[in-house]
């Protein structure tokens, strides 16, 4: 009587990216704020042209979400998945306030340091596998940013003049892409590399300029844009499936 086969452990459960993550990165940004002086109230604008500021530098960002992978039949499988993140941000330029009043009366010139020191961003996702460790990826959603108050100085003296426009809060909304990698080894369980770029445009806002050698009536119409690209490690663990992991 031969003995009985002998058992055999049942295949691992295919890899999925359903899930929930965690994740946290760094990055570098840019950005540009189109501005002109105006009378405040009235929003008259006193300077011709707009001009463009600038500024650039480092950012950390954390964040999580959860993602679903889902077939689409004749064209392979698919993720959407919703996402949340904050920037902690030192993107350092300049603010060149066009001191000019009515009738093109133009002041002494004046600049000030200008930062944007956070953002946040809750927006969603829908990304395609063309392999299954590999995920190209659009994003978009809402953001909120804020820059720091700005102290300006005289331009040929670099002298205070006690006038300054406060730390202001801008909405508005972003759109990127990116890619993002499944670490294939065993001891990275659960561990995704991610890549992306974003563009951020922010509603424009009617800032006045305060303090007292600032000359009272007057105010900053500014218009900014952002962009950031970051790299992130991400953390998923599974709630809803089979293993996210290989």
């Amino acid at each position: 009587m031969s003995p009985p086969p002998a058992l055999k452990a049942p295949p691992p459960p295919a890899p999925t990216w359903t899930g929930c993550y965690l994740d946290a990165g760094f990055g570098y940004g840019m950005w540009n704020v189109d501005q002109h002086t105006e009378t405040l109230p009235g929003l008259v604008q006193t300077s011709f042209p707009t001009i463009t500021d600038g500024g650039r530098g480092w950012l950390g960002r954390v964040g999580g979400g959860c993602d679903y992978q889902f077939p689409v039949s004749g064209f392979g499988d698919f993720v959407i998945g919703a996402f949340g993140d904050y920037d902690f941000m030192g993107l350092q330029g300049s603010n060149s306030f066009q001191n000019t009043g009515l009738g093109g009366v133009s002041g002494v010139p004046i600049s000030a340091n200008a930062n944007e020191s956070a953002a946040w961003s809750v927006g969603g996702r829908i990304g395609f596998l063309p392999y299954p460790n590999l995920m190209p990826f659009v994003s978009g959603g809402y953001t909120q940013t804020r820059f720091d108050q700005a102290n300006f100085t005289a331009s040929a003296t670099g002298l205070a003049i006690g006038a300054f426009i406060p730390a202001t809060t801008f909405n508005g909304w972003f759109i990127g892409g990116g890619y993002e990698y499944r670490v294939p080894w065993a001891w990275a369980s659960g561990l995704y590399w991610r890549t992306e770029y974003r563009f951020a445009e922010y509603q424009a806002q009617d800032i006045p300029f305060l303090g007292p050698g600032a000359t009272p009536g007057f105010g900053q119409h500014a218009f900014p844009n952002v962009q950031t690209v970051t790299t992130s490690l991400v953390w998923k663990f599974n709630w809803f499936g089979p293993s996210a992991h290989w």
